[in-house]
């Protein structure tokens, strides 16, 4: 029960690596605030995961490139729990386009959920934080944000989430609060289900440990960011690929 008791938000919760992370909290006595935009995926993964968990899982329907929809989850998690100790922001999209061909709508989409929405999840969860004197940010980037092998606005805006935890952490340092980044490679989730079949097999080829990573896999590296065995860790860029690019 490494995390009872913590109140711990969590975006993109309503699949994949968010969806697991929501599991492995709750499941560790957590108190958790589950955030995605898809309100019908959202609410089947919390009523399915509340029958058995040790902790609490609340459904927060949000979409988090607006800023007005992240103050409002935000503030709905503190009126319920009292309090924000973990935030950890998994939502993200892609699209894949050549560079040359990439349609402006596409290159703005991308990049106010995977950049914006992080900023905005940040800023807010960090004013919380800030007043509480305490609390852990946990971004997660990608392995492309490393090696640009995958579509520009993709990789663009994954890298800019490593430079924004750099910067926040060091300016959130002195209220006691811990920024963090995740970067997985290749991971067993919906997301990668659009990639081509040839993508896949070259990027499991490209693994030294020889598999792609699962969304467990995450989800434990999350957990010891958010609690205190990492308490002298911040502004740390942390890879989680299987040795596929090193920082």
């Amino acid at each position: 029960m490494k995390h009872q008791d913590q109140v711990v938000l969590v975006t993109g919760a309503g699949q994949g690596m968010g969806q697991e992370i929501v599991r492995h909290f709750a499941d560790a006595g957590a108190n958790v605030a589950a955030v995605d935009i898809n309100a019908e995926a959202l609410n089947a993964t919390v009523d399915e995961l509340n029958g058995w968990v040790s902790g609490k899982i609340v459904a927060i329907t949000a979409n988090i490139a607006k800023s007005d929809s992240v103050r409002d989850a935000i503030n709905s998690v503190v009126e319920k729990f009292g309090r924000l100790d973990v935030i950890i922001n998994v939502a993200g999209v892609g699209s894949f386009d050549t560079f040359i061909d990439t349609p402006d709508e596409h290159w703005d989409k991308v990049i106010a959920v995977n950049l914006t929405g992080t900023f905005l999840c940040c800023r807010e969860a960090a004013k919380v934080m800030t007043k509480q004197g305490s609390g852990s940010i946990i971004n997660v980037s990608s392995t492309a944000a490393l090696t640009g092998e995958g579509p520009s606005h993709y990789c663009a805006s994954k890298s800019g989430v490593m430079g924004l935890t750099r910067s926040i952490a060091r300016e959130l340092a002195a209220s006691g609060i811990r920024v963090n980044t995740i970067i997985p490679g290749p991971t067993n989730t919906p997301m990668m289900a659009d990639v081509p079949e040839e993508w896949t097999q070259k990027m499991i080829a490209d693994i030294p440990l020889g598999r792609m990573g699962e969304s467990e896999d995450i989800a434990k590296v999350a957990s010891f960011l958010a609690c205190d065995d990492s308490g002298f860790i911040t502004g740390q860029n942390i890879a989680v690929n299987g040795g596929m690019a090193f920082i």
